[in-house]
């Protein structure tokens, strides 16, 4: 049964390490620029940008004239009438008569030009959306920042699972050659069967370890490849350059902080806003100009007439008294100013808490990772010994079992130890807007 395990996992390390030859091998770098320009989430931010800006070209098309056109065809069939004095035409005073005007059929055609002179609210609103391209833009760097620190963290994860694996192969190398000792000297009486059999079953807590560690990597390896947006089929392994053992603070001098620029373009908008419902007050002004020619149509008397008519105008709108509206929208607007003030310095002290706790958590996870690689060392050094004890016959099984249990104890926690330092580098480069 031992030897079986051992060539199923020397076939399943073969075919690995020969899918990892032929497939595209990622690093951290390559990772991040893919998720630039395939993860979905950034592709959607990049939309947002790009869909505002559109609508920013619709609204700018109110400061165009507009041209339109209109045909209409009527048939009366009642001619409409009119009362009239009838003294209008020589008749009795104090008499009406009535009189018809039109014809059956009449054919109406109008093209109209209509050009905003002055509108304050259309102003307003180009300068509202102006703003809100620079909150989408905003927007778009903070999610560039989040989906590239799941990145990060989920490779992190993905090497330290690949760096205890490897731990896991070399204990179970062990594992195989002191069982093999065992076995033999328990063929010659030297040693009773539970001994070996302990050992065994030490052996196989490794293995189910390791089928446990391999599939935890194939979900966070899925969960990567949809976060940098290429097919879960595709033939790709990660470039096993001790990444975790490196830091990633490479420029902390670049500080950007989305979040307060954000909050800054919320001051502007309620700024504008002020500033429109002020200009409210004051009218607006369009030119017009159309042009109509009408045709008449009698079939009876074979009478056909075209009649053109054209002007031009101004108009004005102007609201005298809006029962006191825009007075209240005002008050609401300053309370809205007060809190925004308000909000912005909590924001401000709650960014720089943020930075300060992530420098001070990477300062501590160092020194973690310390303690994790003398307990490594020491935990290797006592195993190494409890072994050469063990192999001399001065001490049981279970000494030896404690004692690989404290090494992978100990090579757990430094991988772990790893792990956290790099995240808490991350952490502190979202903190600062600096994730590259």
């Amino acid at each position: 049964m031992q030897q079986l395990t051992g060539r199923i996992i020397i076939g399943v390390m073969t075919v690995f390490y020969s899918f990892t030859s032929t497939a595209q091998r990622l690093d951290l770098a390559t990772c991040l620029k893919m998720a630039d320009t395939a993860n979905s989430s950034i592709r959607n931010a990049h939309l947002d940008v790009a869909v505002n800006q559109q609508q920013k070209s619709a609204y700018d098309a109110a400061l165009y004239p507009k041209i339109t056109a209109s045909g209409d065809y009527r048939y009366n069939a009642v001619i409409p009438g009119q009362v009239v004095p009838a003294a209008f035409f020589g008749g009795q005073p104090g008499t009406y008569s009535t009189v018809q005007f039109g014809v059956p059929l009449v054919l109406n055609n109008t093209v109209q030009l209509t050009q905003v002179l002055y509108n304050p609210q259309v102003n307003y609103g180009l300068k509202v959306l102006d703003i809100n391209q620079q909150v989408v833009e905003i927007k778009e760097r903070m999610t560039v920042q989040e989906v590239k620190q799941q990145v990060a963290t989920v490779y992190f994860n993905l090497q330290a699972i690949t760096k205890q694996l490897s731990f896991i192969e070399s204990n179970i190398l062990s594992f195989d050659k002191l069982i093999a000792n065992m076995s033999a000297m328990n063929r010659e009486g030297m040693v009773v069967s539970t001994e070996v059999d302990k050992l065994k079953i030490n052996r196989l807590n490794l293995v189910n370890s390791k089928q446990t560690l391999a599939s935890q990597f194939d979900q966070l390896f899925s969960m990567l490849k949809i976060l940098i947006g290429i097919d879960k089929n595709s033939a790709v392994s990660l470039v096993t350059d001790e990444l975790i053992e490196k830091t990633v603070l490479v420029d902390e001098t670049s500080v950007s902080r989305p979040e307060l620029e954000l909050m800054k373009t919320q001051v502007m908008m309620n700024e504008e806003e002020r500033k429109g419902t002020k200009m409210a007050y004051l009218p607006s002004l369009a030119f017009y100009a159309a042009y109509n020619y009408s045709y008449n149509i009698k079939p009876e008397d074979n009478f056909r007439k075209g009649i053109e008519s054209s002007f031009i105008g101004l108009k004005l709108d102007w609201t005298l008294f809006d029962g006191f509206e825009k007075k209240n929208k005002l008050k609401v607007n300053t309370l809205n100013s007060e809190k925004l003030k308000i909000q912005q310095e909590n924001l401000q002290q709650q960014l720089e808490l943020a930075t300060a706790t992530a420098k001070q958590q990477i300062d501590i996870q160092s020194n973690s990772l310390l303690i994790a690689k003398e307990q490594l060392m020491l935990a290797e050094r006592v195993y190494k010994q409890t072994e050469a004890q063990f192999n001399q016959g001065l001490i049981s099984s279970n000494d030896l079992i404690l004692a690989e249990n404290s090494q992978r104890e100990a090579q757990t926690k430094l991988v772990v130890a790893y792990v956290q330092l790099r995240n808490a580098e991350i952490n502190y480069l979202k903190s600062i807007g600096n994730i590259n």
